[in-house]
């Protein structure tokens, strides 16, 4: 099978972009040469690969496709760094990588800093229990994931874990909590949670119900921005499970009692990345783990 690496390019940036119209300004083409491009690539792989929807979809044929496309546009960066070449005006092409909500807020942006001078990124913030799907469809070249089973065609390097506390403002502690967090006060006391897949609130209730009894249901707010989640705590909303490396920054110290200090839930991550020689992934991953090493908890996990 001989495929094009103008067609390659043209699958790669139609997904990063989410429509045909936006890939032809990034490719300085006209959209019906961008839409001709992958119609001769399905053609090529006599296979439909993309839905055109808004934004477009992979299909189940063009994911490994997808994944050839986004490799092949790591090893042209890396080569043109090599050789000194400049593309698009000195810009290589962005790093796509998936990175969970709490981590982006904490951790990940200092550690990608010191690279941001010469490498670029475009960062896809996913639940860190579904990133690895990304990996797996060719969406992105890395990933923090709590799948320690690497997907096929990658790496994985355990990176410590994130700890989440029952927390909530002293103020709404002492009207809900009076004598600590039980079954009546957790069926009643409202709740945050970052949207209806997020499971550590869902968990602690869970764990607190009464044996036998019925599941706790107290009022929800729904606040899905790992910034806006902790504000929202902070201010009284409700309680929620709030990662140590939030409840313990600058903005948030001294505002945030622990409801139980049995409570407290690890969140396991692994860095996940393509098995590729690319000197721009690698310094990626390198920083990233080192920087997660230092952030996040390690050893024995609390459960």
């Amino acid at each position: 099978m001989d495929l094009d690496l103008q067609q390659l390019r043209a699958l790669s940036v139609a997904v990063s972009e989410g429509t045909l119209d936006a890939a032809a300004r990034v490719l300085h083409v006209t959209p019906s040469a961008v839409s001709q491009r992958l119609r001769a690539l399905e053609v090529a792989t006599g296979q439909v690969l993309l839905v055109r929807s808004r934004p477009v979809r992979v299909t189940e044929a063009g994911r490994p496709v997808l994944r050839l496309a986004r490799q092949v546009e790591l090893l042209l960066t890396d080569t043109a760094a090599e050789l000194d070449l400049s593309e698009d005006g000195g810009r290589a092409s962005p790093l796509p990588v998936a990175v969970n909500a709490d981590s982006l807020a904490t951790w990940v942006l200092p550690a990608l800093q010191p690279l941001a001078a010469d490498l670029f990124f475009r960062l896809y913030r996913e639940d860190e229990r579904r990133t690895s799907d990304l990996l797996r469809d060719g969406t992105v070249l890395a990933a923090v994931s709590t799948d320690a089973e690497p997907v096929a065609g990658c790496r994985v390097v355990p990176l410590g874990a994130m700890r989440y506390r029952p927390t909530a403002a002293p103020a709404f502690a002492a009207r809900w909590f009076p004598d600590g967090p039980d079954p009546a006060s957790l069926a009643r006391a409202p709740v945050v949670t970052f949207d209806r897949d997020d499971p550590l609130q869902r968990a602690y209730l869970d764990a607190h119900r009464a044996r036998s009894g019925p599941p706790l249901e107290p009022p929800v707010h729904f606040v899905p921005s790992s910034a806006d989640f902790v504000a929202a705590v902070r201010l009284g909303f409700g309680w929620g499970m709030v990662p140590d490396l939030q409840a313990d920054d600058d903005r948030t110290a001294g505002a945030l009692v622990d409801l139980d200090p049995d409570g407290a839930v690890d969140v396991a991550l692994h860095w996940q990345q393509w098995q590729l020689r690319s000197p721009a992934l690698d310094r990626l991953g390198e920083a990233l783990i080192a920087a997660a090493r230092r952030a996040l908890v390690q050893g024995p996990a609390k459960s």
